[in-house]
């Protein structure tokens, strides 16, 4: 088979799988987004090429390439533009990852426990961390098993010293704030991770920074919000409560692309300013060479976005969730959560699908009737294989224009494949064409306007643009 056959073949199946994601299918999946037509565009541009390295020496920021003014300002306007969103005084921007902001968090920290150690003194690893417990809805990257791999000091028993947050009996999916203020003293952890991968509630950052404001040392508090970054502000502002750190990834609620970030309050004075410069240099040289220089410009533009849109995205997104909930409730699911608080605080939607069959069929049922979801154990279930639960997300369709009384014949369609497994595929496709436009974004005459443009810009000869030109009016 020829170059020309191959490239042929894997486009037709890339546009195949383009006009299922984004035609026919609606995607409930909380920890992915669609980016918009600007941000998708950027990405290609030039810098997706480049490489652009930087540290902080003797007070300046010293760059290893040539050629790189252009990035150079970019990467200052987005960190200005991201700190603006945060309201806090830094962010680096250099990891391209969740998972990667917290590893260099959890690099950042063992080396500043181990800032002043006497020539006698070995290094040593974190005394103690608490978290989300994994099987309750903690983080993969916030666990031992994830990015705390070997940051943390084992006990008697070879186990890594990671204690996991009380949840109330009540209520699975809340840290019980009674059990936890009991805790802390005892465990005296250096380290302080809140956030979650299955996350409906705040989490009790303010107590807790109350809490241990006058210990020494003080424990750093830290809060990845991977899931809840778009959200920032909304439904929680962790770094107003009192956390030190805020990690994250770009691509779940916030706008895309895929990337991470760390965010921070801490200035030069601080007992921590020093733990401000270990993350600095674990994001470079410590993590990341090529910090991915186009999808950093394509973050500037997915910021714009999110700060002009910013209260009106976030407030439709909690509004949709508790609508989809109820929803779901109506046509006879059983939604995790409290009633009382609408089942959710965030973009999430958890429902227990164990009396219909188990999660990870479910969710394949699902998946070939257009409605994309992932299956979920619950804090109850014995393990991930037997998973009980679905994930459900209303972000993207957000981002789509659906609004709370969109939610309802969605809901039916999808507790129609649950409950009976009738096939509800082409139904599914019908009402998704309904959603076609997205929102919170650059208006689609003057985004595909600038989006030609910087794909012309990106083809290498003026041959190139006569042939794309053609063969666009072509599909038009």
């Amino acid at each position: 088979m020829s170059l020309t056959q191959h490239a042929r073949g894997l486009v037709d199946r890339a546009i195949a799988n383009n006009q299922w994601r984004q035609r026919r299918c609606f995607n409930l999946i909380p920890s992915e987004n669609t980016p918009s037509l600007l941000v998708k565009m950027l990405e290609i541009s030039d810098p997706a090429g480049r490489y652009a390295e930087h540290r902080t020496m003797k007070g300046k920021e010293i760059y290893f390439y040539q050629g790189i003014d252009f990035i150079r300002e970019i990467e200052e306007e987005c960190r200005a533009q991201i700190c603006a969103y945060f309201d806090c005084s830094r962010a680096e921007l250099r990891t391209i990852s969740g998972q990667m902001a917290n590893e260099v968090v959890f690099k950042a920290m063992t080396n500043f426990v181990n800032r002043g150690r006497g020539d006698d003194q070995p290094w040593r690893r974190l005394r103690a961390v608490m978290n989300n417990d994994l099987t309750l809805g903690g983080h993969l990257s916030s666990q031992p098993m994830g990015a705390l791999f070997n940051y943390v000091q084992r006990d008697e028993n070879d186990k890594e010293r990671v204690v996991n947050f009380p949840i109330r009996k009540d209520n699975l999916y809340r840290i019980d704030e009674a059990a936890l203020a009991e805790m802390l003293p005892d465990v005296r952890p250096e380290l302080i991770i809140f956030g979650k991968s299955m996350f409906l509630y705040p989490e009790p950052v303010a107590m807790v920074a109350e809490m241990i404001k006058d210990w020494e040392p003080r424990p750093v508090v830290m809060y990845d919000m991977a899931h809840v970054l778009g959200l920032y502000g909304a439904f929680q502002e962790p770094l107003a409560e009192g956390a030190d750190v805020v990690t994250g990834s770009t691509h779940k609620t916030f706008f895309g692309p895929q990337r991470g970030l760390v965010a921070t309050t801490i200035q030069k004075g601080s007992p921590f300013s020093k733990l401000w410069i270990d993350i600095k240099s674990r994001a470079f040289p410590g993590s990341t060479s090529n910090h991915h220089l186009g999808t950093l410009l394509a973050l500037l533009m997915a910021t714009y976005e999110m700060n002009a849109f910013k209260d009106e995205y976030q407030q439709q997104v909690r509004k949709n969730a508790k609508a989809w909930a109820r929803a779901l409730v109506d046509a006879g699911l059983d939604v995790q959560g409290d009633p009382a608080d609408g089942y959710t605080e965030t973009h999430q939607v958890l429902i227990r699908v164990s009396s219909h069959g188990r999660g990870d069929e479910i969710a394949r049922r699902l998946e070939e009737n257009n409605l994309v979801c992932n299956y979920q154990a619950l804090p109850d279930d014995e393990t991930f294989l037997e998973a009980s639960g679905l994930r459900t997300g209303v972000q993207e369709m957000t981002r789509f224009g659906m609004q709370e009384e969109d939610f309802g014949p969605l809901a039916q369609l999808f507790a129609d494949c649950v409950q009976s497994e009738r096939e509800v595929a082409e139904e599914v496709a019908r009402y998704r064409a309904k959603f076609p436009t997205m929102r919170y974004c650059v208006p689609s005459e003057q985004a595909a306007e600038m989006a030609a443009r910087v794909l012309v810009s990106v083809l290498p000869s003026d041959d190139y643009a006569r042939a794309f030109a053609d063969n666009l009016a072509k599909l038009v």
